[in-house]
């Protein structure tokens, strides 16, 4: 195995990596900064309180790019064992 190989692997596994993260976090960052601007106008300063919301969107999201989230990563977990005769010989 090449060290440019190596390389394309471990490429290939932070961008798959990044696809799958991408949804939850960007949603928990969405409804923190939505909930914090509540609370900044409220003047409700409970650390509790952003905790439910990000929790209940993340669910959400699971719900919802669960099944395609988890078709990627088969895939590629898939085209990654399958390789390996190739990368090996």
């Amino acid at each position: 195995m090449t060290p440019e190989t190596v390389i394309e692997i471990g490429t290939r596994t932070m961008v798959i990596t990044a696809t799958l993260a991408a949804p939850l976090l960007l949603s928990a960052l969405v409804v923190g900064l939505l909930v914090g601007m509540i609370q900044a106008a409220t003047q409700i300063n409970e650390m509790t309180l952003t905790f439910v919301p990000k929790l209940a969107m993340v669910v959400v999201v699971l719900l919802v790019a669960g099944p395609s989230l988890l078709h990627a990563l088969i895939d590629f977990a898939t085209e990654m064992i399958s390789s390996i005769p190739d990368r090996i010989g």
